[in-house]
């Protein structure tokens, strides 16, 4: 009897400790995800080898296309530097927040600090952030990145092309930044063969440093903006010539940051999105990318400038080896890293929805927004797109009209061309958008119609002298010294 009871003490005092054992794992919370963001300058559409690269290769871009989604319809706000720059940190459309075009050194304007960036909502959540390449939301010491969430700066605060050398440009009249030391590192740009490097180098010593914390790791190549220059090891190898070398060097430091994560275990708790800020610089012939087999590129709302690549890789959560062809945009990246991480959204207003379904492929997984909104210049509505329709309001942009530029690192002009009235296309079936039937289809323009009234209420239009209900103040800033 004595032995019975001592065994089932036994055997109690086992099960209690399995239930305490348990309770204790429970309790410990789930280790957040990683997040890494690549972005380029100026790579156009068909610029990777699986969205149809002519004479360069991308093996470890195409391997993570394999290895996670491949978007064929990814799309950025505006086809431009700062404000496509400020729809991926913010939320935004860049409008919302004052911010158009490309900022000029010394710019007077920035992201405004007010404004919570995609770091400053992961640094609530205890994530270390780090940005290595092109900011290009402010150069002022007030507005860099340190001041709107990141714990490591380096890189240049402007493009790469504004820099009294760049052979093309005889206009820029100012004296480079001086570099600066501490969190804020910005790079001497005279010497740009080495830039992409020192990027990649950087990425790899943050991951090493922080494997065992979460992190943000946003790496904006300035490459392949014009001017374009690749290191020793990657100089003159490509039949596509240096724009080739270019990507090839940028496509090696992604299997670098890739074969880290493997290395490290981290494969499964990061997920690393790769995109471009807008299309591709046509005017610049041999020395700029492809859109093929989509119209026009950079500086106009046309599919060639403002549908990019994006592939997406999480092994474990986001599907290998799917393409899917529902849109998203650079301003959806925020609400749905926001919500994988457990973090709550910029108190402000913003524009951008969670896409985390059709990262995931659940069933039945549909775009979120009513539609998508395209501007450009300084807020004026080009085109909005619902679904596979996109309508272009009238707008003069700028073009090639079937003209090929050099190969010799020099731009040439680009015509004016002007949309009389508005046209509609199906950028699903028209890819080339060559097929305007706007007649044919007289719902489908009314119910775009009001989508772009509704917009036009919230954002405004200057082509229809529209002053927006919902727009913030961009950040402004004085230099001392300069007029």
């Amino acid at each position: 009897m004595r032995n019975s009871y001592l065994r089932l003490s036994f055997y109690t005092l086992c099960i209690l400790l399995s239930f305490s054992s348990c309770a204790e794992e429970e309790k410990e919370p789930a280790r957040k995800p990683n997040f890494v963001i690549i972005f380029t300058d100026d790579q156009g559409y068909a610029d990777l080898g699986v969205y149809g690269a002519k004479g360069f290769s991308t093996p470890h871009l195409d391997t993570m296309a394999q290895e996670g989604l491949k978007f064929n319809r990814f799309y950025v706000s505006q086809p431009v530097c700062s404000a496509s720059r400020a729809s991926l940190m913010t939320g935004c459309y860049s409008n919302r927040l004052g911010i158009h075009g490309a900022y000029f050194p010394y710019s007077k304007e920035g992201l405004n600090p007010n404004e919570e960036t995609l770091a400053e909502v992961l640094k609530t959540q205890g994530y270390k952030t780090a940005l290595y390449g092109k900011w290009h939301l402010g150069d002022h010491p007030n507005l860099l990145p340190t001041n709107h969430g990141f714990d490591e700066y380096y890189g240049i605060p402007y493009s790469n092309d504004m820099w009294p050398q760049h052979p093309a440009n005889d206009y820029f009249k100012f004296d480079p930044l001086p570099l600066q030391e501490g969190k804020n590192k910005v790079i001497d740009i005279t010497d740009q063969s080495l830039m992409t490097g020192k990027y990649t180098n950087r990425a790899v010593d943050f991951i090493r440093r922080n494997k065992d914390n979460p992190f943000f790791l946003y790496v904006p190549h300035p490459m392949p903006h014009a001017p374009l220059a690749a290191s020793y090891d990657f100089a003159g190898k490509s039949e596509r010539g240096l724009y080739g070398d270019v990507i090839s060097e940028i496509d090696a430091g992604v299997g670098s940051i890739l074969s880290l994560l493997k290395e490290l275990n981290l494969d499964e708790h990061t997920m690393v999105i790769f995109t471009s800020d807008n299309g591709p610089w046509l005017s610049y012939g041999g020395h700029s990318g492809s859109a093929a087999p989509l119209r026009e590129g950079k500086g106009t709302a046309w599919e060639g400038g403002v549908r990019v690549p994006c592939i997406v890789r999480w092994p474990g959560k986001v599907p290998a080896g799917v393409e899917t062809n529902t849109p998203a945009m650079t301003i959806d990246l925020l609400p749905t890293i926001a919500k994988l991480a457990g973090a709550d959204l910029p108190k402000a207003k913003i524009d951008g929805m969670d896409i985390s379904p059709i990262l995931f492929q659940e069933k039945g997984a549909e775009n979120p927004h009513e539609g998508y909104a395209f501007y450009y210049k300084q807020n004026e509505l080009h085109a909005v797109m619902k679904g596979d329709w996109k309508l272009y309001f009238p707008h003069t942009y700028r073009s090639l009209n079937g003209r090929e530029g050099t190969d010799d690192g020099l731009p040439i002009k680009y015509d004016q061309n002007t949309i009389e009235a508005p046209e509609l296309y199906n950028v699903a079936t028209d890819i080339s958008e060559t097929q305007n039937v706007y007649d044919q289809h007289p719902d489908i323009v009314e119910d775009l119609m009001e989508f772009a009234e509704e917009t036009r209420e919230a954002l405004g239009d200057k082509l229809t002298e529209r002053e927006g209900s919902e727009n913030r103040p961009v950040g402004e800033v004085v230099w001392e010294g300069r007029e």
